[in-house]
């Protein structure tokens, strides 16, 4: 199976995501040792109910065409809209961050009562579509999630959904062992239902708990 290791590159990508939300975002990439690479934040006391981190500024939701699990077209915004949305990229390779992230958020959705849950989508956006067939994607997704949303599809148009949410993303390179270099942002960020823009950020590492406690609030719509 592929895996990722760590690079360079992740240093000057993380740095590119900070400044893209003003210091708000970290970027860490998957590596086969376990870690993670974020760049440094300072995060001010917010007047909000999340335990996220409030964004300074709210970012559209991405214009962003994909395929789904079952084979057929997804877009993006005409889907989610009003809906609360919680948006990852990342690929099922990823032996650490990628599945401890969309495992967290799982349980945490478990956890909502039946009526709040579908008022909230989940959505992991494949960083290597290459290998995350929809067959693969569902089957990845079904052991943490069996509502989840995956899309997978044109590279490109990955990249620059993502990189409108200050995101950066490589494309994924086959080194000579065989294994697979795949550097993503790890971020998650959460959409309010009643603007469809991102208000909350939740970094790499965010607990369990966190996603619990805020998960309700974004059911509801509450403001940031």
């Amino acid at each position: 199976m592929p895996r990722t290791t760590r690079t360079a590159r992740t240093t000057r990508l993380a740095g590119a995501a900070a400044l893209a939300l003003a210091a708000a975002l970290t970027l860490s990439a998957c590596g086969s040792s376990g870690g993670s690479t974020a760049a440094k934040v300072t995060r001010q006391k917010e007047d909000t109910p999340y335990q996220g981190t409030k964004l300074a500024k709210n970012f559209e939701k991405p214009d962003l065409q994909l395929t789904d699990t079952s084979g057929q077209p997804f877009d993006l915004r005409q889907r989610t809209n009003g809906k609360a949305t919680l948006l990852f990229f990342g690929y099922t390779s990823c032996p650490d961050v990628c599945p401890t992230t969309m495992g967290d958020i799982g349980v945490a959705m478990k956890a909502l009562p039946a009526e709040d849950r579908q008022k909230v989508d989940v959505v992991f956006v494949s960083t290597d579509p290459q290998r995350d067939t929809p067959q693969v994607l569902r089957t990845w997704l079904d052991s943490m999630g069996t509502d989840f949303i995956g899309l997978t599809g044109d590279l490109a148009k990955v990249k620059t959904a993502a990189k409108s949410l200050g995101i950066m993303i490589e494309d994924p390179v086959v080194n000579a062992d065989g294994t697979v270099t795949s550097t993503h942002g790890a971020q998650v960020l959460a959409f309010l239902p009643s603007d469809d823009k991102a208000h909350v950020l939740y970094m790499s590492g965010t607990e369990e708990k966190t996603y619990e406690h805020d998960l309700p609030l974004l059911a509801k719509g509450v403001a940031a």
